[in-house]
């Protein structure tokens, strides 16, 4: 009987599992975040939600993943067989994620290159949306930008690549590399950053908490929601990667150092940018309030504009960020189209090599629409849908489907015990079916109200004001359609008979 690929050591799972925790969000969203939600006073909730929430669901995935010892799919399938289709689901949500988050790692590259001279000029939001992406209206897809397919075409050659190579040569060795020069690099902008003029007022502001916001309900949201959707969980990942772990780790005490590790970047991401954002407030002479972003305006607009006023440096400021951007972005990367890849092989009986072709070849041709002139919009109504009509709602889905339906919540602590140093109590199955069930669903009940029922402050009650057809086709259908092809894909007969566990022994990847 073939056995299971395995990683080489525990090293090389935690930083693997690091690699795609650690992405985009942690450096332009959870700033933001903290900020508008109390600042100092934000980490109580946060810390909250990682211990009832975040961490109880990355041990619930590790468990999952190493008892049943599959892809996403094949381990739901073998805890009850009606479950497969929450198992591709979360494949289909990581397939779509990976065609748009390679675009933006291949701005990240380009934007690399242009620090070099610091090309984007004067006026970087310009430069960006008119000269680089060649922004076109809402629903036109116009045609392909080069500036913006040549570097998506080396991503893809990347991590094609790396995932070619398989979990141990490929994967884990990656991660081994790109996780330690992504801490050197970001500390680096960190030491830069602190020490500019004016950095104290940016972290200040963030620090300095506002406790009064500890009673409002939506900052708890917000806490909950960062945690949720920053520890890649809910989405095939984390089931996938421990699928990998040998019979005998420590599930628990990795899923802490996993938890406690990414939100360790956050709180340095969050230095790091406060600390420029206040340079940047200094030099305008503006409070704080007005410099702060979040999000792709963040990365590519203001952190630009704040480059061309350092003092010195200035290239490579812009460089070591950017270059930071591209590392974090390709761990995570590798670890969604792992997702895919490893539920194709499993499903369909067919080699790595040839899923990788296969499944990561669709990937990379998709992913060509968000390199169009259209390809922003394209990019921000399909990454809100699948987020929040994918992401939330799956993973809402999968807990209650574990804790209330199936009832495995016993069986999998028992088993996560059996195997870890720390034993899980109480406050893992009250963390699980109490607590994240009304976050998740308080969540999901108001994204339903903003959305079906359209209070949006916009002309025409669509997110950002998005025409009604744009909506539909780029937005909804392709939330609706991941569920859709989930359960198409699931009602397909397996190629090998899904029920035998594959033994400890390590196969040949390719």
């Amino acid at each position: 009987m073939e056995g299971r690929s395995q990683w080489g050591t525990r090293a090389g799972f935690i930083l693997a599992a690091l690699g795609s925790a650690v992405g985009l969000g942690n450096i332009w969203r959870f700033p933001a975040e903290a900020y508008a939600n109390g600042g100092g006073a934000f980490f109580i909730p946060y810390l909250f939600a990682l211990l009832t929430a975040g961490i109880p669901i990355l041990i619930l995935e590790f468990t999952l993943g190493h008892k049943y010892r599959g892809s996403a799919p094949l381990t739901f399938r073998r805890m009850n067989k009606k479950a497969e289709f929450i198992g591709w689901w979360g494949v289909l949500v990581a397939f779509v994620i990976s065609t748009y988050y390679s675009v933006i790692i291949a701005w990240a590259i380009s934007y690399t290159i242009f620090s070099f001279n610091l090309n984007w000029g004067e006026d970087p939001t310009t430069f960006l949306v008119a000269d680089y992406l060649q922004v076109a209206d809402p629903g036109q897809v116009g045609s392909l930008v080069p500036n913006v397919l040549i570097p998506l075409i080396i991503v893809w050659a990347i991590i094609l690549f790396v995932l070619y190579r398989g979990v141990q040569k490929g994967i884990e060795i990656a991660n081994r590399i790109m996780i330690p020069l992504l801490l050197i690099v970001f500390l680096a902008i960190v030491i830069r950053a602190v020490t500019l003029p004016g950095a104290m007022t940016g972290l200040d502001a963030f620090f300095k908490p506002d406790f009064s916001q500890i009673l409002n309900g939506s900052v708890w949201v917000a806490a909950y929601g960062q945690i949720f959707f920053s520890l890649s969980i809910a989405f095939a990942i984390m089931v996938t990667y421990s699928s990998y772990l040998p019979k005998k780790s420590d599930i628990t005490n990795n899923a802490f150092i996993v938890g406690f590790g990414n939100s360790s970047f956050e709180l340095l991401a969050g230095i790091g940018v406060f600390g420029v954002l206040g340079f940047m407030a200094t030099q305008a002479n503006l409070p704080i309030d007005e410099v702060v972003a979040g999000g792709v305006g963040l990365a590519f607009m203001v952190f630009p504009e704040i480059i061309n006023q350092f003092p010195a440096f200035n290239q490579l400021f812009g460089l070591l960020f950017f270059a930071s951007l591209v590392l974090a972005g390709l761990t995570s990367l590798l670890s969604i189209t792992e997702t895919y890849v490893a539920g194709l092989s499993d499903k369909f009986n067919i080699t790595r090599s040839q899923a990788v072709l296969f499944g990561g070849g669709i990937a990379a041709l998709i992913s060509f629409i968000f390199a169009t002139q259209g390809g922003l919009n394209f990019l921000d109504a399909t990454d809100y849908f699948i987020n929040h009509f994918g992401v939330a709602v799956l993973g809402f889905v999968e807990v209650v489907l574990i804790v209330w339906i199936v009832r495995k919540a016993k069986e999998l602590r028992e088993h996560a015990d059996r195997v870890s140093d720390i034993r899980l109590g109480g406050w893992w199955t009250f963390s699980l079916g109490i607590i994240t069930p009304i976050v998740l669903g308080y969540m999901l009940v108001d994204l339903l109200r903003t959305n079906i029922f359209k209070l949006f402050d916009t002309d025409t009650g669509n997110y950002e004001g998005y025409p009604d057809a744009f909506i539909m086709y780029s937005g909804w259908a392709v939330a609706i359609g991941a569920l859709v092809i989930a359960l198409i894909i699931a009602s397909m007969k397996w190629r090998k008979d899904p029920d035998q566990l594959e033994d400890d022994s390590v196969k040949e990847e390719n």
